[in-house]
């Protein structure tokens, strides 16, 4: 839940968890108990980052599970290239021979 500024007419500012559906409605304040209205104290943060610093931003939030593409990196793979033992046929099938026939490929 979202954290939200409320201010008291007797006792200040405060703040208060809400859901968002009552992001406008008052809340009571917590030290004398009136209908405080919600107000905005904090002034909103502005991405105001260098472009590369924002990139390493993005690229440090990323998941790790995500799959990482040479493509949209710009960088290629390096090191030796592994030959395939697959062989593709005519008719659109590949097998692998030598390899385990009871196990399923994707």
């Amino acid at each position: 839940m979202p954290v939200y500024q409320y201010t008291c007419a007797a006792c200040g500012s405060f703040e208060q968890t809400a859901p968002i559906s009552r992001y406008a409605d008052p809340c009571d304040c917590p030290t004398c108990g009136a209908l405080s209205p919600r107000n905005l104290l904090s002034v909103p943060q502005l991405s105001t980052l260098n472009a590369k610093a924002r990139a390493g931003h993005v690229i440090n939030e990323r998941a790790s599970d995500s799959p990482k593409r040479a493509s949209t990196t710009g960088t290629r793979p390096t090191g030796p290239k592994i030959k395939s033992r697959a062989r593709n046929h005519a008719d659109g099938s590949k097998s692998m021979p030598g390899a385990r026939p009871w196990m399923l490929s994707h």
